[in-house]
């Protein structure tokens, strides 16, 4: 179709780039309304050019300077809606399917506007979103979150995220799009999943990509521990959820695509074909892997534009991990008293602390029961049992919380609950963003690569650089590529370690997977935590586990699983990320289209297994190439995954008007207070909310080393504590 070749030319945009090089606008023409002026020639619809020559209008079919009028919006809408059902729209609660039907609408008339007008790439990309749709009828059925919302700022963040950037309501909020480094590239210009830039043929399949590039070498990091991979799921899942179908009964993903009649299978299918010589599934006669699409997103005000889907998280550290993204799960998860979170005192006969209640609402969703008398654990989010060592997590951080509650209620007595809720999760907020970029990134990136993008925390007094103008919302290279850099640290088994730091035991990662029931046995945890301080990670490279890409969810009484890896690689291509050579591009890294090119960023036998299934180097994809890269001095990532993650950690503390560092905000804390978060530490944490872990090395990320991280005594001053007196709140008397 003449569209698909127009917007398919090859233009790669970053998104401040775009803006430079097409004009719009949203004037008035001289005998009509005028949607979005269009410059370039040869731009009209019969629709538009039959009413502007019934109005006697100057510009005829082909002529320079055509206008979509704000009738062909409402013609294409009214089309649209005769093909798909609309989600009821007068509500203040919306499910992500609901979401998703005026995201397929909104698609839709995106697409039939392009197809009419024979918009170019950039009047997709830029043109279409200026429209105003407020002046149309999509108005009828757009999300009054996304339209209309008043923001009156004050002392704790919205759960939703919403207000918190008070110009731009939903910046950084749930259910908004995700952003973009550079512009999309789809088989059909607005939504397909990408093919080769080359010839248009089909890229290998993400099975073939795993195989080819991935396999298990079993190489170890040499001074990483398993904690940064608890560490680091624990932050992505605070950060990013696409919406995506899910089952009606289990409310998990759709396994409905590989073994069901087209006619049966979910509209948003995407599985992944497997070859017949596939040295792992052929064995089991796998033929295919079920994948899913993520959900198209509204965008805020409606407007329209090519597919991108959306986040059903924050796009700020907000410790919705902790305390959920909506009001009525948040309330779900507390006791009621004292500022409390619900917990199972399971242990309490024991001398040991809480566990996580028990998931008794939609028990199957994430979780593998063997029986209708298992449970897993619930959590602020969904994931929370996708592994133990991610439960782990979770219940030490809800200990956290649940202690300086308790210590507020003897701090400050006349604190009601909400009060002391609220202001233990503000610390416990801060607790995390403090031990993300103090201790997780350094780690992660580096300090090189933590000073060229302004991701140094203050040592002492405020830091003023919240700018309103960065929009936090999560970018779609982060959450579909770069943040998955976690996959190749997974070990192949986790290990438990006494008090002492000898080894007991280990289970394969593949046996933990949506099954946290080692947890409820006495004693395990903290046998698990100190394993995760003393297990070394998986280098960062090439190489993956066969527990993730054979293995992952595997069900009861099956020898196979899932791939992760090819997820990943299926994942991009559904969101549209051009190739990895496009992101050397961005970056600012020498880029080329020779294989060539790319000695002495990757090994050299890489670069020849990327030319025997590649037609060209701008078509590896961002996660494969994003991994193989060699990491950068002092950091454990390559050069464009170092770039896409800086870039979203520095938006997301810029653009958090609540950040813990900031002055002159209501949430500000106070000198002394900012003083007493600055203390905070994983290992201070770890010590506080486990159960008799004795000692612990400074930063549990790292190994043990006697001279730079070494062991010390939990009960010792050597690893600071919060004063929590600091907090102290003297009621006036009259």
């Amino acid at each position: 179709m003449i569209f698909i070749k127009t917007l398919m030319h090859k233009v790669f945009l970053t998104v401040s780039s775009v803006l430079t090089l097409c004009t719009f606008g949203t004037t008035q023409s001289s005998d009509g309304e005028c949607a979005l002026h269009l410059t370039d020639p040869g731009r009209t619809s019969f629709f538009d050019f039959n009413t502007n020559t019934l109005r006697g209008g100057p510009l005829g079919m082909g002529q320079p300077g055509q206008c979509i009028t704000y009738e062909a919006v409402n013609q294409a809408y009214a089309d649209a809606r005769k093909r798909i059902n609309i989600a009821q729209t007068n509500k203040d609660k919306w499910t992500a399917q609901e979401l998703a039907s005026v995201g397929e609408l909104l698609l839709d008339i995106s697409i039939q506007l392009t197809k009419n007008y024979g918009l170019s790439y950039e009047e997709v990309e830029k043109g279409l979103p200026q429209i105003d749709t407020s002046r149309t009828l999509i108005r009828e059925v757009c999300p009054a979150f996304l339209s209309n919302v008043e923001c009156r700022p004050g002392k704790y963040r919205r759960y939703d995220g919403l207000c918190n950037n008070a110009k731009h309501p939903t910046w950084g909020a749930t259910n908004t799009p995700f952003s973009r480094l550079v512009g999309p590239l789809f088989s059909d210009g607005m939504s397909g999943p990408k093919v080769s830039t080359l010839n248009n043929r089909e890229l290998p399949t993400a099975r073939v990509v795993s195989m080819t590039m991935h396999p298990d070498e079993g190489y170890h990091e040499h001074a990483a521990t398993v904690m940064l991979v608890a560490f680091g799921q624990f932050m992505d899942h605070d950060f990013t959820l696409m919406g995506t179908p899910a089952d009606p009964i289990t409310k998990n993903e759709p396994e409905e695509c590989c073994n069901r009649p087209p006619h049966l299978k979910n509209p948003y299918c995407n599985e992944i074909p497997v070859i017949d010589n596939d040295y792992f599934y052929s064995k089991f006669n796998v033929k295919c892997i079920d994948f899913v699409r993520a959900f198209p997103s509204v965008r805020p005000g409606c407007r329209l534009g090519s597919r991108v889907p959306f986040n059903t998280l924050t796009g700020v550290i907000d410790a919705n991990t902790v305390y959920s993204v909506t009001d009525d799960y948040a309330r779900h998860l507390r006791s009621g008293y004292g500022g409390l979170l619900r917990m199972n005192s399971v242990f309490v006969n024991y001398g040991l602390k809480d566990l996580l209640p028990l998931r008794l609402k939609d028990p199957d969703e994430g979780c593998t029961r063997l029986n209708s008398s298992q449970y897993c654990f619930d959590a602020g989010e969904v994931r929370v049992n996708e592994q133990l060592v991610l439960a782990t997590m979770h219940i030490i951080w809800a200990r956290e919380h649940n202690r300086i509650a308790k210590e507020f209620g003897k701090i400050n007595p006349h604190w009601d609950d909400e009060t002391i809720f609220q202001e233990a999760r503000r610390i416990v907020i801060a607790e995390i963003q403090h031990i993300t970029y103090n201790e997780f990134l350094p780690t992660l990136l580096g300090k090189g690569v933590m000073e060229k993008f302004g991701l140094l925390l203050q040592k002492e007094g405020y830091w003023d650089g919240y700018d309103p103008n960065v929009n936090p919302n999560i970018l779609s290279e982060f959450s579909a590529a770069a943040l998955r850099i976690g996959h190749t640290f997974l070990p192949t088994s986790v290990e438990r370690w006494s008090r002492s730091h000898k080894f007991i035991a280990s289970k394969k990662l593949s046996d933990l997977i949506r099954r946290p029931y080692d947890l409820y046995r006495a004693g395990v945890l903290d046998e698990y935590i100190m394993g995760l301080t003393n297990q070394v990670a998986q280098a960062m490279d090439d190489s993956i586990t066969q527990e993730v890409t054979n293995t992952l969810f595997k069900k009861p009484g099956n020898r196979f699983g899932v791939d992760l890896v090819s997820f990943n690689i299926q994942r991009g291509r559904d969101f549209g990320l051009p190739g990895f050579m496009e992101y050397r591009k961005f970056c600012g890294l020498p880029a080329s289209n020779l294989f060539q090119s790319l000695s002495g960023d990757m090994p050299n036998s890489t670069i020849h297994r990327y030319s025997t299934i590649y037609d060209s180097p701008e078509d590896v994809d961002l996660w494969s190439g994003g991994v193989s890269e060699k990491p950068l001095p002092g950091s454990m990532a390559g050069p464009v995954f170092s770039c896409i993650l800086a870039t979203q950690f520095s938006y997301a503390r810029r653009g958090d008007r609540f950040w813990y560092e900031l002055p002159n905000q209501p949430s500000s804390f106070t000198p002394d207070q900012l003083h007493e978060i600055r203390k905070t530490g994983l290992a201070r944490v770890l010590c506080d909310n486990s159960d008799l872990i004795d000692t612990i090395q400074l930063w549990p990320i790292v190994l043990p080393d006697h001279e730079i991280n070494p062991r010390v005594p939990c009960r010792s001053g050597i690893i600071p504590s919060l004063n929590l007196n600091k907090w102290a709140d003297f009621p006036t008397t009259s």
